[in-house]
């Protein structure tokens, strides 16, 4: 049988997954790395071109709180301060896709501090020079970085994630599956927030199954 692992469906700018942060941590402290995590974009609003309107800044602050409520997570005032600000979500997610073709083992931390940085620091992640600055903090080199920022071959293989969540079904993030099962299969572990207690459960129960 194939080697297990979780398939982690999100989005760099999704908020709920900002608040799963914690969660994916957890489950990699549990688990480490006898079940890897897989990490796909799933394509919240890539290619926006229209500044955010007053009313959707707000519209998307009252998420923000029940994100908070939810999970603890934090969001700072400076989130979507930048006047004319577009919410194109393909440049965090092309970055995500950039650091896990040049250092894989540092995806999910860097999608971690990509959360925090548009979040709670109020960041430009759709900034390419952000995205660099932020990518040089794991010891990855900038011009390559840069470069692969640019390469058509990872927006193609962003855009591929895209594909592969919406042909999986994924309609929410975060999204989580355990698998492959004895029949290929992947089981839903949560799709949308969840706590760790639960999540990790869930995976627990999971596993146990699988391995009967």
């Amino acid at each position: 049988m194939a080697e297990l692992q979780l398939i982690y469906f999100a989005d760099p700018m999704c908020s709920w997954c900002w608040g799963f942060a914690p969660v994916i941590g957890a489950i990699e402290e549990a688990f480490g790395a006898d079940l890897p995590i897989r990490l796909v974009m799933g394509g919240l609003r890539p290619g926006t071109t229209t500044p955010m309107s007053d009313a959707a800044r707000e519209e998307l602050r009252g998420h923000w709180q029940a994100v908070t409520k939810a999970s603890g997570q934090p969001f700072g005032p400076a989130a979507l301060g930048q006047s004319g600000f577009v919410y194109d979500t393909d440049p965090a997610a092309r970055a995500v896709v950039a650091m896990r073709r040049l250092a894989p083992a540092s995806a999910t931390a860097f999608l971690a501090r990509l959360q925090a940085a548009f979040y709670v620091e109020g960041e430009d992640v759709t900034d390419p020079r952000a995205l660099t600055a932020l990518a040089a903090d794991f010891g990855v080199d900038a011009e390559a970085f840069s470069s692969a920022l640019q390469d058509d071959a990872v927006r193609q293989e962003t855009w591929r994630d895209y594909a592969i969540s919406r042909n999986a079904g994924v309609t929410g993030f975060p999204t989580l599956i355990l698998g492959p099962g004895p029949d290929g299969a992947y089981i839903p572990i949560t799709r949308g927030f969840s706590p760790a207690a639960v999540v990790l459960a869930s995976i627990t129960r999971t596993l146990g199954a699988v391995a009967a």
